[in-house]
C-alpha cells in the first residue's frame, strides 16, 4: 500500500486523510479523485475525473455513497484493476465488491468513524484476497487512525458498523440530551452545554484508561442511597437504557442490510 487513491473525499474520507497526515504520513502517498472537493490538503494531488488519474496508485479507497456504486462502478474499472480496493460503502459486502470490481487484486471492507481525524477511531476491517504481507500492511495503515480490528465473520459487519461507525452519532445525541435535560430543569444553555460535553469527555477518557469495566466505574460513582444512585435507578429500571440502545443498534444494523440488498 504505497499510494492510496481516495475516490470521493467527503466527510469520512476527508477525516481519514486528515488522520493519516496528522500521523505523519507523507502527503505524496495519497491522491484524491473528487469532482466536487474544493481543494485537497497541501501535497495531495486532486483529480476531477477518472481519465486524468495517472494510475500510479496501488490501492483505492471508495468514499462515495453506497447508492452510487451501480452508477460509478463501471467507470472505475481501469482505476481498480490489479489494485486493492478498500470500501467505506455501508452495507456493501465483499461479494458485492468483488462483483463490482472483478479485476481488483483484493477487496477490503473498512468502517471507521469521524474520530479518525484525531486518530481516535475504531476501524473495522474485513478482507478477501490479501496475502500475509499485504494484510499486515493494510492493518498498519488503518491502525494509524485509532485502533484497527480484523473482523473474520462478515455477517457481523452491519452490527459492528452500527456500534463503532454510527455510535458517535448516538453519543453526540446523548450529550445534547444531557444538556437539554439540565436546561429543562433550569440551567442556562451555555453552562449546560459546556458541562455536559466536559462530563462525557472526562468519563470516556477515564473509562479508556481504567483497568475496570464502565459498569464498575458507574458503581464507584454511585454511593448507596446517594444522588448518583438515584439517577442510575431511573436508567436501570426495566433495563430502559439497555433496551433503548438495543433497539437503536438493531435499526441501524438492519438499515445496513437493506442497503446491501438495494445495491
Amino acid at each position: 500500500m504505497n499510494h492510496l487513491l481516495i475516490i470521493g473525499c467527503g466527510n469520512m474520507g476527508g477525516a481519514m486523510l486528515a488522520g493519516w497526515l496528522a500521523a505523519g504520513e507523507a502527503p505524496a502517498r495519497f491522491s484524491v479523485l473528487d469532482p466536487a472537493l474544493p481543494e485537497a490538503p497541501e501535497g495531495v494531488e486532486l483529480y476531477r475525473d477518472a481519465a486524468s488519474v495517472p494510475g500510479t496508485h496501488d490501492t483505492v479507497l471508495l468514499g462515495f455513497k453506497p447508492q452510487q456504486l451501480g452508477a460509478l462502478g463501471p467507470g472505475l474499472q481501469e482505476l481498480t484493476a490489479g489494485r486493492t480496493v478498500c470500501s467505506l460503502l455501508a452495507g456493501i459486502t465483499r461479494a458485492q465488491l468483488a462483483a463490482s470490481f472483478p479485476r481488483a487484486a483484493a477487496h477490503i471492507r473498512v468502517m471507521p468513524n469521524l474520530a479518525a481525524r484525531i486518530n481516535k477511531s475504531p476501524v473495522i476491517l474485513a478482507e478477501q484476497g490479501l496475502d500475509a504481507d499485504k494484510r499486515a500492511a493494510a492493518f498498519a495503515l488503518f491502525d494509524q487512525l485509532g485502533s484497527a480490528v480484523w473482523l473474520e465473520d462478515e455477517a457481523q459487519f452491519d452490527l459492528v458498523t452500527a456500534l463503532a461507525g454510527s455510535g458517535p452519532g448516538f453519543v453526540y445525541r446523548f450529550i445534547d440530551a444531557l444538556a437539554g435535560a439540565a436546561i429543562d430543569l433550569g440551567l442556562d444553555e451555555a453552562t449546560a452545554a459546556r458541562l455536559a460535553l466536559a462530563t462525557v469527555e472526562g468519563a470516556a477518557a477515564l473509562a479508556a484508561a481504567s483497568d475496570v469495566s464502565p459498569a464498575t466505574l458507574a458503581d464507584r460513582v454511585a454511593s448507596p442511597g446517594g444522588m448518583t444512585r438515584e439517577g442510575l435507578n431511573v436508567l436501570d429500571e426495566g433495563e430502559a437504557l439497555c433496551r433503548l440502545l438495543t433497539d437503536t443498534l438493531r435499526a441501524t444494523a438492519d438499515k445496513g442490510a437493506a442497503l446491501s440488498k438495494a445495491s
